[in-house]
């Protein structure tokens, strides 16, 4: 293969290996989060509003990139389960917020150290140097890439 070849084709390459890449440590997150009853979106909620506080649902739709009516069906799966509750803003009845209920941060306090330990362990495969060089290169691709958009 000529190098002009194997330049046209580096792209792909690597399109190849980061999407292998991506599913090889999805598959281990998902896998971490199901063992707990929730999928992947309800641990995203959790996580917003552990780490953020009582967040507006439209704000947590957007920090967990999804839609608004899929952000009102996984609230409602949620706070069956008792984990969060909505209060309407005192400024503004229109705004509704999310946020954890006791038993909802028990349970994420409990399951949370589990899976961080897990995902260090999943990307122990790059250097503590080499993660951060990826975070860097990963954010400017997809940065990139959104632009083009």
């Amino acid at each position: 293969m000529s190098d002009i070849q194997e330049q046209e084709d580096y792209p792909l390459y690597l399109l190849v290996v980061l999407a292998r890449a991506y599913n090889a440590v999805m598959t281990h997150s998902n896998r971490s989060i199901n063992s707990h009853g929730l999928n992947s979106t309800e641990f995203g909620v959790l996580d917003v509003l552990y780490h953020k506080g009582p967040q507006p649902l439209q704000k947590i739709g957007e920090k967990v990139l999804i839609s608004s009516g899929n952000i009102t069906y996984v609230v409602d799966k949620l706070q069956k389960k008792n984990l969060l509750v909505r209060r309407a803003s005192a400024e503004d009845r229109r705004v509704i917020y999310a946020e954890l209920t006791a038993e909802g941060k028990e349970f994420f306090e409990a399951i949370f150290p589990v899976h961080q330990e897990l995902m260090v362990k999943v990307l122990s495969g790059l250097s503590e140097d080499e993660r951060a060089q990826a975070a860097v290169l990963l954010r400017k691709l997809g940065i990139s890439a959104e632009k083009m958009l």
